[in-house]
């Protein structure tokens, strides 16, 4: 029996060295494999996300792109496509500086700002509901506020609350939300918020670098603190620094990216 091989590229985002930020597994295909090869090779590589993407057909379009946790496929992923985007600018040798992906959220464009890549991504506003009970129960504190997106916002006093936060998965999961945002104000003045990403329904515990949830955590602090541009950091173990820029009803994330690994996953021919 013959096998197929393909390319795999494992790269932290979000950050300036090997080791931080959050790794994501990326994949570039010629024809897209079945959805359950897509998602066993996403529950091999057992990270966060992976991602794949195959030439497309349409005028305005250079590449369709899918992303994958170890559980499920997902609507919207920064890190990946983050990683996605140095692959082939880096990797492959794709012209020019921006790359324009059709995804499950519609179109995604990422260009190339000198060192920098930057994410142009639709806002995920949100809106204030009462705080659940079962939330505070799983963080293990009173939220100053609770909004709802496809995540859920919770605002909290300060970036030391945030970082403190242990939170009870298994409630975090019950909840009706795809994950859960902390965030609170910087508490140093290159930072102008601080988060972190609870997922543990989509199979992310949590989540180290999250470009998606500033979807809706930048426009809520863009708001809050009269300004468009902001400078955020998400404070897990592994840490990451994102450029937010709002703009309208887009919002642009700016990072950089470097490669852990590059190999080759093999698979029986024939799926």
């Amino acid at each position: 029996m013959g096998h197929m091989q393909l390319p795999l590229f494992q790269v932290d985002a979000f950050t300036d060295r090997v080791f931080g930020g959050n790794p994501a597994a990326v994949i570039p295909l010629g024809a897209w494999l079945t959805d359950s090869m897509l998602q066993a090779i996403a529950d091999e590589n057992h990270l966060s996300e992976t991602a794949y993407f195959v030439p497309s057909s349409e005028k305005e379009i250079d590449f369709e792109l899918r992303w994958f946790t170890p559980q499920t496929e997902v609507p919207l992923c920064g890190h990946a496509t983050l990683a996605t985007a140095h692959v082939l600018f880096r990797h492959l040798e794709f012209a020019g500086d921006r790359v324009r992906f059709s995804t499950k959220s519609g179109r995604v464009d990422v260009t190339l700002d000198g060192e920098k890549l930057v994410l142009e991504f639709p806002a995920l506003p949100a809106d204030p509901i009462p705080t659940p009970a079962l939330l505070v129960e799983a963080l293990g504190v009173e939220p100053l506020e609770v909004f709802s997106a496809r995540s859920m916002l919770v605002v909290l006093r300060d970036e030391e609350t945030v970082r403190a936060l242990q939170p009870k998965m298994a409630l975090i999961a019950e909840l009706n939300a795809m994950g859960v945002i902390a965030t609170a104000p910087g508490d140093d003045a290159e930072t102008d918020f601080v988060s972190r990403y609870f997922a543990p329904r989509v199979g992310i515990p949590e989540d180290p670098v999250t470009g998606s949830a500033h979807c809706t955590s930048a426009p809520f602090w863009a708001e809050r603190l009269g300004v468009h541009e902001l400078r955020a950091r998400q404070i897990s173990a592994r840490g990451g620094q994102l450029n937010c820029r709002i703009d309208g009803d887009r919002v642009f994330i700016g990072g950089t990216a470097v490669t852990y690994l590059e190999g080759t996953v093999s698979l029986p021919s024939g799926e």
